[in-house]
């Protein structure tokens, strides 16, 4: 059985108690194609969520809706314990997107970045929080280079202090660690887990990287077609499959085997 609790009901707003992220009965329609088919589930304060799913699955787009960058065709969504989008400027501040596939500008130093990013979301200790983050992920070296002359692993860890520059509670990641070595791909991991526990943040992880999903997520939800494949804690979820790890299970829901739960 999958969890109860994603379908229940949105109550009203009630920033302090509520869930981080609660959608229900959530459509997104281009024109004949429902990228999004009656998503429904709630996301825990403090928790690490995974989101997988194949291409073409509903993930981005999902993403996209609660972030308010897209509109739903129908539904509602909360976030932080007000509706999106009607309620986004009181949340918008207090949260954050962090994707290796969107670029910050080229041309501009790391610092320059960090500041004009800093000042969008009203940072007041601005100076000193980018100090702080520079020696957090080690950006001293190239602080004051252009974006463009960075290498990957560079850009990655630039790209999430970008995403951290304002603490956000709410911290929305599109595959972090993608086309990482196994090594920055970790420490990026080491990171994201330390901001968590010690700011109670709330993360929504959309990965293809199945080790970094089982390592990181408190539970799973998998999306097929739009749809919620499944949804659970990683070692329920492969218990049900009859597997050892997601990537088999994730292989499984892709080319629709029929699951198989363990003796």
């Amino acid at each position: 059985m999958t969890r109860n609790d994603t379908a229940s009901p949105l109550s009203t707003a009630d920033p302090a108690g509520s869930a981080a992220i609660e959608v229900a009965d959530l459509v997104k329609l281009y024109k004949a194609t429902r990228a999004v088919d009656g998503v429904s589930f709630r996301v825990a304060r403090g928790s690490i969520t995974g989101l997988l799913g194949g291409n073409g699955a509903g993930k981005t787009t999902t993403i996209a809706m609660i972030m308010g960058l897209v509109l739903p065709t129908s539904g509602r969504i909360h976030v932080l314990g007000h509706s999106m989008p009607e309620q986004s400027a009181d949340v918008l501040g207090r949260m954050n997107f962090e994707s290796p596939y969107v670029d910050m500008p080229m041309r501009l130093t790391v610092r320059q970045n960090l500041t004009i990013f800093g000042h969008l979301y009203a940072v007041a200790d601005l100076r000193d929080r980018i100090a702080q983050l520079a020696a957090d992920l080690d950006l001293g070296d190239f602080l004051d280079r252009a974006n463009g002359k960075l290498s990957a692993g560079q850009k990655t860890r630039v790209a999430l202090a970008k995403a951290l520059i304002n603490r956000p509670e709410l911290l929305l990641l599109d595959e972090p660690t993608a086309s990482l070595d196994p090594d920055t791909a970790d420490w990026i991991r080491q990171h994201l887990e330390t901001y968590r526990k010690t700011h109670g943040a709330t993360i929504l992880l959309a990965s293809h990287n199945m080790l970094e999903v089982e390592r990181l997520c408190d539970r799973v939800i998998i999306m097929k077609r739009g749809r919620i494949e499944d949804d659970d804690s990683p070692d329920a979820i492969m218990a049900r499959y009859n597997r050892t790890n997601l990537e088999e299970v994730f292989l499984d829901v892709a080319r629709g085997r029929i699951r198989q739960s363990a003796p």
